[in-house]
């Protein structure tokens, strides 16, 4: 088993907020605790709790993959509204411990379903750009992983003093 390196980055993020999995408009996932993860070059990917996730809707499939960085994964075929996807959704039973945060976890492939980022749609959490959102969390550490965004509000002014104006509420109330 091959170990996460600079060559080969892993990072795992907690989404921020619910996420949601809709099929056919249906939905099929709704999670506050989905994980991010960003492996290399490759799309970041969500996984899912299997408690969040109905699995009455899932049925686990003969196919098995192995990734030299995650592990054996094992596949689930999606069977909802007499729509059947084979091996839309895998799991990874076992990943080596430094990757034991998505055991038994479940992902979807993104050309068989929808993402769905709290109050956002669909279209525009495919809009949006999940790597420079991750960059912006807690990287564990207690700090971003990137430069703060600029902020979209302006603070007052220390130096700036309010003059005595007409204050109609002036002296009423509690001292």
């Amino acid at each position: 088993m091959k170990t996460p390196d600079e060559s080969h980055p892993i990072a795992l993020t907690r989404a921020p907020g619910v996420v949601r999995v809709l099929f056919e408009g249906h939905e099929i996932a709704d999670s506050g605790d989905a994980l991010i993860l960003q492996e290399a070059n490759y799309p970041p990917v969500y996984y899912f709790p299997r408690d969040d996730v109905r699995m009455a809707f899932l049925r686990r499939t003969d196919k098995s993959t192995h990734c030299p960085y995650k592990g054996q994964a094992t596949y689930y075929t999606i069977y909802r509204d007499r729509q059947i996807i084979e091996d839309a959704v895998w799991s990874y039973e076992a990943p080596p411990p430094a990757l034991i945060q998505i055991a038994g976890r479940l992902a979807f492939y993104p050309e068989h379903v929808e993402f769905q980022l709290g109050d956002l749609t669909p279209a525009q959490t495919q809009a949006l750009d999940v790597g420079e959102v991750i960059r912006h969390t807690d990287s564990g550490s207690g700090t971003s992983q990137a430069e703060h965004w600029p902020p979209n509000v302006t603070s007052p002014d220390p130096d700036h003093e309010e003059r005595d104006v007409e204050r109609p509420y002036r002296d009423i109330g509690s001292p």
